[in-house]
């Protein structure tokens, strides 16, 4: 495995534990920047590709898909 895969993973990993953070403390930024994050992770364990290049990607879709809702996904 790839230092960028394995860095995915710990990114979802995190992702997951700030969003549940967020649903405790009933703080809706959170919980979108923890779903953020694991698609961040997803993107970067999926192809094996650095942090730069999968936040870029994330950040081009979701300003193309501006409707598209992250708390809800």
């Amino acid at each position: 495995m790839n230092q960028d895969r394995f860095a995915g993973i710990w990114k979802q990993v995190r992702g997951k534990v700030k969003g549940r953070w967020g649903e405790l403390t009933h703080d809706p930024r959170a919980v979108i920047a923890g779903t953020r994050d694991q698609l961040a992770g997803r993107i970067q364990e999926g192809y094996g590709i650095s942090k730069d290049v999968a936040e870029r990607q994330l950040k081009e879709f979701l300003h193309r898909n501006r409707n598209w809702d992250l708390s809800h996904h």
